[in-house]
């Protein structure tokens, strides 16, 4: 891929050995976190060019447009990188919910309320 393909700051992007990024997806109104993904070059560009989520599914080894077969697509409004270049946040808005389990987000899940004030 050539560089001119990608904005500016896509070659500051720190990938993986696997040349894979971490994606945080996070509702654009509510904040909530939606679900965690990986993204590569390919999958980062697709999401620029379409404005809809795609990521690098790492189980199947091949690319996924997120919501293709459910219709639960994450219309993508922004994207960010953490300070140092190996996250992105995208900040969505989902047409449906997030998690594969029919979830809104895919940490619906309470492993421990913590609170430690007595």
């Amino acid at each position: 891929m050539t560089p001119s393909r990608f904005p500016p700051y896509v070659s500051q992007l720190k990938f993986d050995e696997k040349g894979l990024i971490t994606a945080v997806l996070q509702h654009h109104l509510t904040l909530q976190i939606l679900m965690v993904a990986w993204m590569n070059e390919e999958a980062l560009n697709l999401t620029l060019t379409t404005g809809e989520a795609h990521f690098w599914s790492r189980s199947r080894g091949e690319l996924w447009h997120k919501g293709a077969t459910s219709g639960n697509v994450q219309r993508v409004r922004e994207i960010r990188a953490d300070c140092d270049g190996d996250t992105l946040l995208l900040l969505v808005d989902p047409a449906g919910p997030a998690c594969h389990t029919g979830e809104m987000s895919c940490f619906y899940r309470i492993l421990e309320n913590v609170n430690r004030n007595p």
